[in-house]
């Protein structure tokens, strides 16, 4: 069994970002690929400083407390989905200093995205998360959901008005599935 962390990256209040992750977790649980688990990590539930060591993360030694739960939180996965708002053409602060406060945990695993924004649905936030996870030895894979003007994207029941979207998540979970089968 392969565990994903669903990394919520957007921690202001009132935000869209629990609506998205409500919905893409009901979806990636009731995937068909058994082999992949999938757990939701809410940044608003993690207070994490700004890096406060002398020494860089890639040194792989981290100050006790959170960062080292950080840390271990993100070792324990064998993949991440993150789940990122566009604010001003990138992606939140909270978001940069979840990545660069540790390194090792983050190499070689895979990384995909589901975007969301108003009318570039987040496309501009992937696109800078990609050259960062890339610099972490993360392993991006091409497939990701962008959700455009998402305070209309979804129904009442927390479901998208417009199918494609889900069918873009779908293949975007099959495609972490075949990452692992094949590697």
């Amino acid at each position: 069994m392969k565990k994903i962390n669903v990394i919520l990256g957007s921690t202001r209040d009132g935000r869209n970002g629990i609506k998205v992750a409500n919905w893409f977790m009901n979806l990636a649980k009731a995937t068909k690929d058994s082999d992949l688990s999938f757990e939701l990590v809410d940044l608003s539930e993690w207070n994490i400083p700004f890096i406060e060591s002398a020494m860089p993360p890639s040194m792989g030694t981290y100050p006790a407390g959170i960062t080292t739960d950080w840390a271990k939180k993100m070792e324990e996965a064998d993949g991440y989905i993150i789940i990122s708002p566009e604010y001003n053409h990138g992606y939140t602060a909270v978001l940069k200093n979840a990545l660069d406060v540790i390194y090792k945990e983050w190499n070689y695993k895979p990384v995909t995205f589901v975007g969301y924004g108003a009318v570039s649905g987040g496309i501009r936030a992937i696109e800078q998360l990609r050259q960062v996870v890339i610099e972490l030895r993360m392993i991006p894979l091409k497939e990701d959901v962008t959700i455009q003007n998402v305070w209309a994207a979804f129904d009442e029941n927390g479901e998208p008005v417009d199918a494609s979207i889900t069918t873009r998540a779908t293949g975007m979970i099959e495609a972490l599935g075949n990452y692992f089968k094949k590697n």
